[in-house]
């Protein structure tokens, strides 16, 4: 899910034989004179906290707005992809809700549980349910492991395709009479106690590597501007 293709289809615009990093790089200094500094301090500081060692996975939801509100909180608390299982299309949902966060996102969509389980496991991804019955404390587990946190739909949950797959489910403590939050608040409770145990486990909760970093920021450079598709060709010309 990291965005390694959107450098590279730059890059051959840019007609450079070098390393996809050197490509980055390239266009970022291409770019920065059209970034205000201002937007190149936040890139800088969104880099430092960014991760895709954690992905929410959105299985089956279909009411937009917590769609949305889903894809907000995942954007804002650092976190780069999200997986969306036969969902509605995102990007004709609300922007007063999701504020333009699909911008900065990695989105990847499936046909079906099955499909995106399988390939979260080849990734090397645990895969945590969130789930009423023979769950444990969101608390007990450790999200410094790769990580696909899967939230079911408004009705039925999480899939029973994806509950077989799962290596682990959990739950958010309640403390009154209500058995459920809505998927939007799960979504946002959740992933930010997240962020919490990745800091208090291993003192960040951002992991790119350097070179992800360069890759990454470019790819921020692009999606920074107004229009890319005219000014990118027009600095080739």
């Amino acid at each position: 899910m990291f965005p390694y293709e959107e450098v590279l289809d730059l890059g051959a615009m840019l007609e450079l034989d070098v390393p996809l990093t050197a490509q980055a790089e390239r266009l970022v200094e291409l770019l920065e004179a059209h970034i205000t500094p201002a937007r190149r301090q936040r890139i800088e500081s969104v880099l430092a906290e960014r991760t895709f060692t954690v992905v929410p996975v959105l299985d089956g939801i279909y009411d937009q707005g917590n769609v949305a509100a889903v894809l907000r909180s995942t954007e804002a608390l650092g976190f780069g992809g999200v997986h969306v299982i036969e969902s509605l299309d995102i990007f004709k949902k609300s922007q007063r809700i999701s504020q333009g966060a699909e911008k900065w996102l990695e989105v990847e969509r499936w046909p079906s549980a099955s499909e995106c389980g399988r390939a979260l496991k080849e990734r090397g991804f645990q895969i945590v349910a969130t789930h009423l019955e023979a769950a444990v404390p969101i608390e007990a587990i450790d999200f410094t492991r790769p990580t696909a946190m899967v939230f079911g739909n408004e009705r039925d949950g999480v899939s029973e395709q994806m509950l077989e797959m799962a290596d682990v489910r959990c739950v958010i403590p309640m403390l009154g009479f209500v058995q459920s939050f809505n998927i939007s608040v799960a979504g946002a409770i959740s992933l930010y106690h997240i962020v919490r145990d990745r800091i208090a486990r291993q003192g960040h909760h951002g992991d790119l590597s350097e070179r992800e970093r360069a890759i990454l920021r470019a790819v921020y450079y692009v999606r920074a501007l107004k229009t890319p598709e005219r000014l990118v060709p027009r600095l080739l010309a």
